[in-house]
Formats: C-alpha cells, sequence, structure tokens
C-alpha cells in the first residue's frame, strides 16, 4: 500500500473540480502549482487562475513558477517530498518535473487518447462532429499526451450539445477517473496500455481567430458543429455587412435546416424574429450571437433595435 502525498498542477476550471475530488477525499496534497497572475480584462486588474482561488480557500501550498526548469523551484519542488504529481490541464512539464516523484506523473486528459491529443479535446470533437468521447488518465512522457493509458472513461456527445455543456460532464466524469486512479495507484494495482500508433489520429489543435471563423460555403452541419463546439468560448465568429457597415459577430447558439434554394452562399435573411443564413445545402438559424461592443442576446433582443436589408449577408 502507497500512502501517497500529491502535488497537484492545473489552472482553469477544468481543473478546480479535479483538485476539488481529490481534496474532498482526504488525500494528503503538498502543494498546488498553477499559473503564474496575470493583467486581464479591460482595467488589465491582476488576475488569479481558477486553481489559484480554490488553493486559496482551501489554504493548500500554492507555487507560480514562471520557469519550470528553473532550480531554485526543482528544488522547491524535491524539497516537498511527493511522490505523486497529477496534472490536469497544466502546460508541458520538463523531464527534471515529471520524473521527480517515486510514483510518477500522471494526466487527466478530456479525449479518448490517443485521438485528439492537444490544448482543445473537447471543442474539436464536437468541431468534428463526434457521438463519442471521455477522459483519459496515462503517465506523463516526454511528448504530448503520448504516455502510457491508466484508464478510460467514456460517454456520448448529446446531438445539440455545446463545448461549454460537455466541458461540465466531462469535468464529472474527469473526477472519477482520477479517484480511481489514485485508488490504483495507492493499492500498487496499476496496470498501463501502450497507446496504439493509430493513422487515423486526429489532433486537437489551438483554437485560434482563423479556426474559429465561420465558412459559411461548408455544408450546414459542418457550420452547426463548428458553432456548438466553440460555444461559449471562445466563440465562433463572422463578419456581417449591411448597409455599408460591417461587424464582427460572435455565434453561439444556431439550428441548421437542410433544404434545397437557389440563394447565395452567406445571405442573410430575417422571418420575423428570427436570422438565417444560407448555406450550400440548407440554412442556418442564429438564436444567441454578440455584437461588437454589446452583449450576448438572443436573436429576436437583437432584431428589436436592428434591421437587415435583403442585401445583408455574412462571410
Amino acid at each position: 500500500m502507497n500512502k501517497l502525498k500529491i502535488i497537484f498542477m492545473g489552472t482553469p476550471d477544468f481543473a478546480v473540480g479535479i483538485l476539488d475530488a481529490i481534496y474532498q477525499r482526504n488525500y494528503d496534497i503538498a502543494a498546488v502549482i498553477t499559473a503564474p497572475d496575470k493583467p486581464a480584462g479591460r482595467g488589465q486588474k491582476i488576475k488569479f487562475s481558477a486553481v489559484k482561488e480554490y488553493a486559496l480557500e482551501k489554504d493548500l501550498k500554492i507555487l507560480q513558477p514562471t520557469n519550470l526548469k528553473d532550480e531554485q523551484f526543482l528544488a522547491e519542488l524535491r524539497a516537498l517530498e511527493a511522490n505523486l504529481q497529477v496534472v490536469v490541464a497544466f502546460r508541458m512539464l520538463p523531464e527534471a518535473v515529471w520524473k521527480m516523484p517515486a510514483l510518477g506523473t500522471f494526466n487527466l486528459h478530456a479525449s479518448l487518447l490517443p485521438q485528439y491529443r492537444g490544448a482543445a479535446p473537447i471543442n474539436w470533437a464536437i468541431i468534428n462532429g463526434e457521438q463519442r468521447t471521455g477522459v483519459t488518465t496515462f503517465f506523463i512522457d516526454d511528448k504530448i499526451d503520448t504516455g502510457a493509458m491508466i484508464l478510460k472513461e467514456e460517454t456520448e456527445i448529446k446531438p445539440y450539445e455545446t463545448a461549454g455543456e460537455l466541458h461540465d460532464r466531462l469535468m464529472e466524469l474527469g473526477k472519477d477517473a482520477v479517484v480511481k486512479t489514485l485508488t490504483l495507484i495507492e493499492a500498487g494495482n496499476v496496470v498501463t496500455t501502450i497507446q496504439p500508433q493509430d493513422d487515423d489520429v486526429k489532433t486537437a489543435y489551438k483554437l485560434n481567430k482563423d479556426n474559429c471563423k465561420i465558412d459559411w460555403t461548408k455544408p450546414g452541419a459542418t457550420i452547426f458543429n463548428q458553432i456548438r463546439g466553440l460555444s461559449p468560448y471562445p466563440a465562433a465568429w463572422t463578419y456581417i455587412s449591411d448597409k455599408g457597415e460591417e461587424w464582427n459577430v460572435k455565434v453561439y447558439e444556431t439550428e441548421f435546416t437542410p433544404i434545397s434554394h437557389t440563394h447565395h452562399t452567406g445571405m442573410l435573411a430575417v422571418e420575423g424574429k428570427q436570422i438565417n443564413v444560407f448555406t450550400t445545402d440548407g440554412f442556418i438559424t442564429i438564436k444567441s450571437l454578440q455584437m461588437p461592443g454589446k452583449r450576448r442576446m438572443n436573436a429576436s433582443e437583437l432584431l428589436n433595435g436592428l434591421t437587415f436589408t435583403t442585401g445583408a449577408r455574412a462571410y
């Protein structure tokens, strides 16, 4: 039986749920390592990571290294004498860090590895129209998300589910996976599986302005999946132009209706309180969106104060 002394590494809300599951089961948490504080928002006020906020609330020791290879940080890490490190949504670790604890360093990843290695697995599973996903725990090695797998937990992706909704469900699934993994390590019963070398592995690329932009020439179902896969954050976006004006608009919630039509792709049509944008094989109904400098609102709210002409288009 291994008496666990854990260092937890993570930054965003997703990691908080996992840290809480460990804390609630009274595991010995030697320290929490998270991202340095940084200015955010219009006022550039210093913002703590979600994990730091939680660690402060629970009076846990906090480390915020800017350089994970710094000798002073490594010495401090060794002095904690932890025998296991748990990583959730953190940055890539140098070998000197992940090899340090006697029982290893394991990561929780929000996909069914080897599929969707990378920065945004929840988003890309939905964007690519997957019907199932899950979480995987694995021991970290010298590459990104390639280490020996410990266990997986699987779930379906619902037809209208957004990235935000799936995020919350996978966090709950991740709690179970991490607790089961800790139990296996504690009992000395871990059996790992090497990740298969699959030629059809899909990558969870980092999200950026380019891959979040809507291409209205793509099939409607593809656009629908992209929008829900990026909702609520960072959000798919498009330009809308009308009457000589152009807006950069974020789109959060839509429906797709497949029909044959003769309209130009990207043409915007208003029917009652409904905004439709034509695709090659139907139209996308925009139900929730955000204009520049405005709050997120339903299409009906926007149309109460804005009128589109027949020449309006999205591109």
